[in-house]
């Protein structure tokens, strides 16, 4: 019997089964992508993004941070918690409450040239999207602006329309406060170790020093206190740089521009092109600087494109950044690792691909840090603890690529982290951080992100040195002088025998050459690391 021959389908009926994805749709599927690929890393995902949005708002409104996280078991429901964050924030207008927590892609910051934790606007959207999608429950929300009207909202997605469904809504008077406070049931697994909440707080206060946070959790109870008063300055907006822009995105600004001519488009558009730069470029292009941008198109846009990676620009302007600084750095790491020596190093601020970022490092040395172990590397981006996939990080292949052995400290080998009571801060600031995926956990492997890192690991690293062997051979003159000092009895009580003088006095007078010796040793000692490090420079 022959086989039955299959009916070909027309592309009309094929046709009938192609609609449009809202980006609510396609994370509920891949939901991965955020984070949320596992039970232990998707709670701390989902306290990461609150506690990251907190600080945004705080830092931006001009307010030192005072955030509470509580993550408590959910009643009678295995792996379920009830997470919930407040702050003490500018709050949030009541228009935008259901956008801001209920639709994917909505923020202020993406279309911003500035250092900011959130870019995409899916952060805490895609923690509601997972908590919904977990427990079947909506979020709930409380919001002030401190006018005295307390807004409570229960929303959902609508992962459909990529819209918020508000389910509860109501407003109290009365209480003046200002901040948001968040709660939602998610499908979780609690695990205490090196990349639990307690952790990611702890490296969250390493880096945001001028934060206060109270962390109520299932077993403990931790505030992590305030070691700074301060805050880091308030970055800028800038507008893209042309050498950063590719040829697709630079038609798109052709054709959606305001300006009139092309010169006007370049000067205006753009950072660093004025009048004589955008001549330049129009020279080199061969165009009319009156023509109008959004008369260029197809070839045109080849030849503009290239004429701009000819000229040569100044690089992109820095007030888009706010690095923490040494200072900040310093007593963050002091308040949580206890060491007895802290380096830190602020680099001045490089590009890549025309944005502007600048790296920062740290050595902590000693105190409580572990003696017998590998030293801890701590992650950081816009002041973001990074803790996952350190594999592939940019930070972490730097660090590993540094011949630690150079500055004093034990390694085991040129490819591996020092052992020893020593711990690695390295931090990016940048306006626009090249994260390998959106869970946000890696750096992408620029190389002049590399360069700078190692740059400023090696400059920390001769510091410490100094210090490490200055700490080093104080102690083999104390073991020396303790060697001596056991003997100066014996010896005092030989030398009188054989002169006739008291042995009071001779014991005395050996003490005090000990003494003296001391203090030569340890002035030598300090004069050659100082010639030392000049050397070096």
């Amino acid at each position: 019997m022959p086989d039955k021959v299959e009916k070909v389908k027309s592309a009309e009926e094929l046709s009938r089964d192609q609609r449009e994805i809202s980006v609510s749709e396609f994370f509920e599927k891949n939901r991965h992508l955020l984070g949320y690929d596992n039970k232990v890393k998707a709670l701390l995902t989902v306290v990461r993004e609150a506690v990251d949005n907190s600080l945004d708002a705080c830092e931006t409104a001009r307010i030192v941070p005072d955030i509470k996280v509580s993550v408590k078991p959910a009643k009678d429901i295995k792996d379920r918690y009830v997470i919930s964050i407040e702050d003490n924030g500018p709050g949030i207008v009541k228009e935008n409450v259901g956008r801001v927590f209920g639709k994917l892609l909505f923020g202020s910051k993406f279309h911003k040239l500035l250092q900011s934790r959130g870019q995409q606007g899916i952060g805490i959207s895609g923690a509601v999207l997972y908590a919904q999608l977990t427990s079947g429950k909506p979020s709930k929300i409380t919001s002030s602006t401190g006018d005295g009207k307390t807004h409570h909202m229960d929303l959902m997605i609508d992962t459909f329309k990529n819209e918020p469904e508000i389910l509860k809504e109501e407003v109290k008077e009365g209480k003046v406060w200002h901040g948001i406070r968040v709660e939602m049931e998610v499908e979780g697994k609690y695990v205490e170790h090196q990349q639990s909440i307690p952790e990611y707080l702890r490296q969250t206060a390493m880096s945001n020093p001028y934060a206060e946070i109270i962390y109520d959790g299932p077993d403990e109870k931790i505030k992590f206190e305030r070691s700074a008063k301060n805050l880091p300055q308030v970055p800028k907006s800038i507008k893209p740089h042309p050498h950063g822009v590719e040829i697709g995105i630079l038609r798109r600004m052709l054709k959606t521009t305001d300006a009139r001519t092309l010169a006007g488009f370049l000067t205006t558009d753009f950072s660093r092109v004025g009048q004589s730069s955008a001549k330049e470029i129009i020279r080199v292009a061969k165009f009319d600087e009156n023509v109008s941008p959004k008369n260029i198109d197809g070839p045109q846009v080849e030849k503009l494109f290239q004429a701009i990676q000819q000229v040569q620009l100044i690089k992109p302007p820095l007030d888009c950044l706010s690095p923490l600084r040494e200072k900040l750095i310093e007593e963050g790491l002091k308040e949580q690792l206890r060491p007895e020596y802290v380096v830190a190093i602020t680099r001045p601020p490089d590009v890549y691909r025309g944005n502007p970022f600048e790296i920062e490092v740290a050595l902590a040395y000693g105190g409580e840090l572990p003696h017998e172990s590998i030293a801890t590397l701590y992650r950081f981006a816009n002041r973001v603890p990074l803790m996952y996939q350190a594999g592939d990080c940019a930070l972490a292949k730097a660090v590993s690529e540094i011949e630690w052995r150079r500055y004093g400290l034990d390694q085991a080998s040129s490819a591996a982290l020092p052992t020893g009571p020593i711990a690695i801060f390295v931090h990016i600031a940048s306006v626009w951080v090249p994260f390998t995926s959106e869970s946000k956990e890696a750096i992408a492997s620029y190389p002049e992100i590399i360069k700078e890192v190692k740059l400023a690991l090696q400059e920390a690293g001769r510091k410490l040195s100094i210090y490490v062997n200055k700490k080093k051979k104080a102690g083999e003159a104390a073991m020396r002088i303790s060697l001596f000092e056991k003997y100066i009895p014996e010896v005092s009580d030989a030398l009188a025998r054989l002169s006739g003088a008291d042995k009071h006095k001779i014991a005395s007078k050996l003490e005090n050459m000990l003494k003296k010796g001391k203090i030569v040793i340890e002035d030598t000692e300090e004069s050659k690391e100082d010639v030392k490090q000049k050397e070096d420079e």
